[in-house]
């Protein structure tokens, strides 16, 4: 665990230092699904080597020596091992409809003929296009469950996540990553299968060890499941919000001893398939017709592809930005300077241009999800700017550190 000092909140670093081949920083850090989050609390994030290369960026340079035929032997092998023959579902696939969940199921289901059952968390709040691309992923021949959380309690723990974290996506990424493996475990399904690869991502710390597979399905030691906090708040004090511990069912990990006895596993699939978020796109509007966003880009970024499911997505990026200084832009640059899409200079005026941006589209209706007016939802936001990140000049905000500075 980092430590925490005066001047930067969240244990970040508080030397700023940006990547010499990309435009991810060392402000970047994990702690969205971890249920022992309390107040200010992070895990590790990206690491540097000696010449000031993210480790993100040398692992994409490894990438290219991979023997990409022999880790596609090592798929089929897992594949074939999880394959059934009595029609039941022997892969379980987690996914919104986005590029990535349809592209994972295509060839998962019409290259490698596996059976998927697809599962996925319902958004806090659907977008149009989002909604549009889910109805889609299931038309091109896919069994889907939609889980839905009570929505009432699911706006709760959002609302105590952005007031307490500034982390409105909380409470959804908790659900969604822990409902897959009991979903799994309720139809003998022994294989999830996930397009998560933190190693490309830069989150982490020194998690680039890469992992073939992982029994470690987000589940908890039976002698910790009272330790845990949803929104900054312990579990044991969440009725006084209305919220019992039965209305929570859903949110939780199974047992690590649950998960041993079953044999259930987890693969992710960039290890064995080479691909990038931009191909991903192309190949889901040509074979699945999945559709962009429809205003020509995401706020906050300048690509028009991802995170388009939910009308938070904004705020989670925004939030990620006020606490860290690095945003959507950032996320999407540093992804297409490693797959040699954009160079590193086109990379750092994209996210000079559009980092940062404040959701606007949505905004009414985010306000109105959170109970919230405009003050107060400003007057949270500044609370998380952390001091050796952020200076105030002549009542603007303003970045001390910027990879264009």
């Amino acid at each position: 665990m980092l430590k925490n000092s005066k001047n930067s909140l969240f244990g970040l670093p508080e030397e700023v230092k940006f990547c010499k081949n990309c435009v991810e920083s060392n402000q970047r850090f994990m702690g969205s699904a971890q249920l022992n989050i309390k107040k200010d609390d992070t895990k590790e994030g990206v690491d540097f080597d000696d010449e000031g290369v993210c480790l993100s960026c040398r692992y994409f340079e490894k990438k290219e020596k991979f023997n990409w035929n022999d880790r596609e032997k090592e798929l089929k092998d897992i594949l074939n091992k999880h394959r059934k023959s009595d029609g039941s579902y022997d892969i379980l696939l987690p996914g919104s409809g986005g590029k990535d969940s349809q592209f994972l199921s295509y060839i998962l289901k019409y290259k490698y003929k596996m059976n998927p059952l697809t599962i996925t968390w319902a958004p806090n709040m659907y977008t149009d296009i989002g909604y549009k691309n889910f109805n889609t992923w299931i038309s091109n021949g896919f069994d889907n469950i939609l889980f839905t959380p009570n929505t009432k309690v699911h706006k709760k723990l959002t609302q105590l996540a952005f007031k307490n974290l500034l982390h409105p996506f909380q409470p959804f990424t908790i659900g969604q990553y822990n409902l897959a493996p009991k979903i799994a475990l309720q139809y003998g399904i022994k294989l999830i299968v996930t397009g998560d690869a933190y190693v490309e991502k830069g989150v982490g710390g020194k998690i680039h060890k890469e992992k073939k597979t992982s029994s470690e399905l987000y589940s908890i030691e039976k002698n910790k499941q009272t330790d845990i906090y949803f929104g900054g708040v312990h579990i044991s004090e969440l009725d006084k919000y209305g919220i019992s511990k039965r209305d929570l069912n859903q949110y939780l990990p199974i047992t690590k001893e649950k998960i041993e006895e079953s044999g259930l596993e987890r693969i992710n699939l960039p290890h064995y398939i080479n691909y990038n978020p931009q191909n991903n796109y192309y190949f889901c509007v040509e074979k699945m017709g999945f559709k962009p966003n429809p205003d020509g880009r995401s706020e906050g970024t300048y690509t028009k592809y991802s995170s388009l499911d939910d009308k938070i997505d904004c705020l989670h990026h925004y939030t990620w930005f006020i606490k860290t200084g690095r945003g959507r832009a950032t996320d999407d640059a540093a992804i297409e300077i490693r797959n040699k899409i954009i160079t590193r200079d086109e990379g750092v005026a994209l996210v000079k241009k559009f980092d940062g941006e404040k959701p606007k589209k949505y905004l009414r209706d985010i306000l109105n999800y959170l109970s919230l007016n405009e003050t107060e939802f400003e007057e949270i936001i500044d609370k998380f700017r952390s001091p050796h990140l952020w200076e105030k000049i002549k009542g603007k905000w303003h970045l001390k550190h910027a990879v264009w500075k």
